[in-house]
C-alpha cells in the first residue's frame, strides 16, 4: 500500500500541525466508521499520495546538473521551443513517390515481377513484348498508390481538424481575459483553460482549478488505455493567486521533454518562493478533463515534443497475417520457379550438345539475314545455358500470380466501404460508424479467436447507476426503487449517521 499526506507543498515552511506530528514514513490515519460491529475504512479523496509527489532536493538536483532543464515563463509564450501543430501522416507532396515505392517492393512479390520486367527488357533473353511486359506491374504500383494516398488524405484531414481547435488562452496584458486560439497557435508558456469534459491541448501544468483544493481529474483512455480518472493538484500558492487576481506571473523550471507519461520534475519560482512539482501536476495532451468545472495551466511541452507524441513512433507500416504468409509462399514457389527453370537449361544444354552441327541451319539460332556468310546467334555451350535459364525464368513467371495482389487490393477496399456502411455496426449513442482505418488489415479481423481482458470494465461500460439512497429515513431514490429492498448499511461518521442503500441488478 502506498502512503498518502495531505495536500501541502513539499517545501511550504508552514505544514499543519496535525501532519507535522506524524512520522514523515506513516501514512495518516484514515477516516473509520464503526457499528454494528464492522468497521469502514473512507479514504481522503483529497490526499494525494507520496509517490506522486518528488523530492524537492532530489528534483532540483537532477534538473540543475548538466543543464538537462527548460525554463518556461508563465504567462510569456515562447518561440523558443516547439509549435503545437501535429502531424500523424505518412507522406507529404515531396515523399510520396519514393516513401510509397519503397514501402511496396517490402513485398517481395513486387521485387520479384520487378525483376521479371527488367529481365524481359534484355534482347537475348525477351519473350514478350517490352512494354507490355511493364504494363501489369505498373498496373498493380499504381492502385496500391492510389488507395495510400487516399489513406494519406484521410490523416491529413484528421490533422487539420485536429490542429484547428480551439481552447480558451490567457490573452498576454489583461486582466483574466481568454480568447478563443487555434491549438496548431498555442504556444509553450501560454496559460490555457481547460472546461469540463473538454481534451487537453498540450502538457500543462495545473495552476488553479474549480475545486477549492485544487483538485482536479483527468481521463487517460487516450495515453494508457485507462478508463478510470486520476487525480491532479494545483499547488496552493497559485491556486490562491488565480483566486485573487486571475493572473499567476512565475518562472517555471523542468526536464525537457521525454516519454515518460508517468515521471515529471520541476520547480516553480513564484513570488521569491520556489514550490516543487511532480508528476501529480501535470495533464498530459489527449486527456479529458473530468468531475471538474474548469482547470487552468500553463503549456509546459507542445506539439511533436509532448509525451504521447513522442510515445507515438509514427504511421506504422502493417502487413496483414494473409499478407505475411503470402511472403512465404512466394519464397516457396521462388523455389519451385529456380528449379523448373534449372531443369530446363540443363535439357536445353544436352540439346545443343548432341545438335552443334545443325546449330547453322536452326532458325532459332542463325541470324534473320541468311545472305552474310556463317554467322550464329549463338554465345557458346555456358552462355546458351545460362540465357535459356533467364528465359525459362520469363516463360514460368506466372506460376507467381500478380494478378493476386491487385484483386487482393481492390477486395479489400471494397470490403472497408461495406464494413463503414453496415447498419448493424453504427452506434446510436455517439451517431459514430464503423471506421476502417488501415486498409491493409482488414482481413485480419477474421483471424482473431482469442480476446483476453484484465478487468471488467474493458469490454464493458464501466458504469455505476445511482439507485436509491436513505438519510435520516429520508429517501432520495427520485423514481428510483426504494431503499427498503435494497442492501442497507449503516455508517458512523463522527455524529453523523447515514444509511446507504446499495442495490444490485442484473
Amino acid at each position: 500500500m502506498t502512503s498518502e499526506r495531505p495536500l501541502i507543498d513539499a517545501a511550504s515552511p508552514h505544514p499543519p500541525a496535525a501532519a507535522s506530528q506524524l512520522p514523515p514514513s506513516q501514512p495518516e490515519p484514515p477516516v473509520r466508521a464503526d457499528h454494528l460491529g464492522f468497521s469502514v475504512e473512507v479514504p481522503d479523496p483529497f490526499r494525494p499520495s507520496r509517490r506522486d509527489q518528488p523530492d524537492p532536493s532530489a528534483s532540483e538536483r537532477e534538473l540543475h546538473e548538466g543543464g538537462e532543464y527548460r525554463d518556461v515563463a508563465v504567462g510569456e509564450p515562447s518561440p523558443e521551443f516547439a509549435g503545437n501543430a501535429v502531424r500523424t501522416a505518412k507522406y507529404s507532396a515531396l515523399t510520396f513517390l519514393p516513401r510509397n515505392l519503397f514501402e511496396q517492393f517490402r513485398r517481395l512479390s513486387y521485387v520479384y515481377f520487378l525483376a521479371i520486367t527488367v529481365l524481359n527488357q534484355l534482347p537475348q533473353v525477351a519473350v514478350f513484348g517490352r512494354g507490355a511486359s511493364v504494363l501489369p506491374l505498373a498496373f498493380v504500383l499504381f492502385v496500391t498508390a492510389v488507395k495510400d494516398a487516399y489513406e494519406d488524405i484521410r490523416r491529413h484531414r484528421s490533422d487539420r481538424r485536429e490542429n484547428n481547435r480551439l481552447a480558451a488562452v490567457l490573452a498576454p496584458q489583461t486582466a483574466g481575459e481568454y480568447l478563443p486560439k487555434k491549438w496548431k497557435h498555442i504556444r509553450v508558456g501560454d496559460v490555457v483553460r481547460v472546461a469540463s469534459n473538454e481534451t487537453l491541448p498540450a502538457d500543462m501544468v495545473l495552476l488553479a482549478t474549480s475545486d477549492p483544493t485544487g483538485l482536479a481529474h483527468v481521463q487517460t483512455v487516450n495515453l494508457d488505455g485507462e478508463i478510470n480518472l486520476k487525480t491532479r493538484y494545483a499547488k496552493q500558492e497559485t491556486q490562491l493567486r488565480f483566486s485573487h487576481d486571475g493572473h499567476v506571473a512565475g518562472m517555471l523550471h523542468c526536464e525537457r521533454p521525454n516519454r515518460n507519461i508517468y515521471g515529471f520534475q520541476a520547480n516553480l519560482e513564484i513570488d521569491g518562493k520556489r514550490v516543487s512539482l511532480g508528476p501529480s501536476n501535470i495533464v498530459l495532451r489527449g486527456c479529458e478533463l473530468k468531475n471538474t468545472t474548469w482547470a487552468i495551466g500553463v503549456v509546459v511541452y507542445a506539439g511533436k515534443e509532448t509525451k504521447v507524441m513522442l510515445n507515438n513512433s509514427g504511421p506504422p507500416s502493417k502487413r496483414s497475417l494473409l499478407e505475411t504468409q503470402l511472403n512465404r509462399e512466394t519464397v516457396i514457389l521462388s523455389i519451385m520457379l529456380i528449379g523448373m527453370c534449372i531443369t530446363a537449361s540443363v535439357l536445353a544444354g544436352i540439346w545443343l550438345l548432341n545438335h552443334q552441327r545443325e546449330l547453322e541451319f536452326t532458325q532459332f539460332f542463325r541470324e534473320k539475314d541468311y545472305t552474310t556468310g556463317k554467322n550464329y546467334n549463338y554465345y557458346g555451350i555456358g552462355m546458351q545455358i545460362f540465357v535459356t535459364f533467364l528465359m525459362a525464368v520469363i516463360v514460368y513467371q506466372v506460376i507467381i500470380p500478380i494478378s493476386l495482389y491487385i484483386s487482393m487490393e481492390l477486395v479489400r477496399l471494397g470490403q472497408a466501404y461495406f464494413m463503414g456502411a453496415d447498419n448493424d455496426l453504427y452506434d446510436e449513442s455517439s451517431r459514430s460508424r464503423f471506421q476502417c482505418r488501415a486498409l491493409n488489415i482488414n482481413e485480419d479481423l477474421g483471424q482473431i479467436k482469442y480476446v483476453f481482458s484484465d478487468k471488467t470494465g474493458t469490454l464493458t461500460e464501466n458504469k455505476m447507476e445511482f439507485m436509491c439512497a436513505s438519510i435520516h429515513g429520508v429517501d432520495y431514490s427520485s423514481g428510483k426503487p426504494a431503499c427498503g429492498s435494497s442492501v442497507v448499511l449503516m455508517i458512523l461518521f463522527g455524529h453523523q449517521k447515514w444509511q446507504l442503500g446499495l442495490t444490485l441488478s442484473f
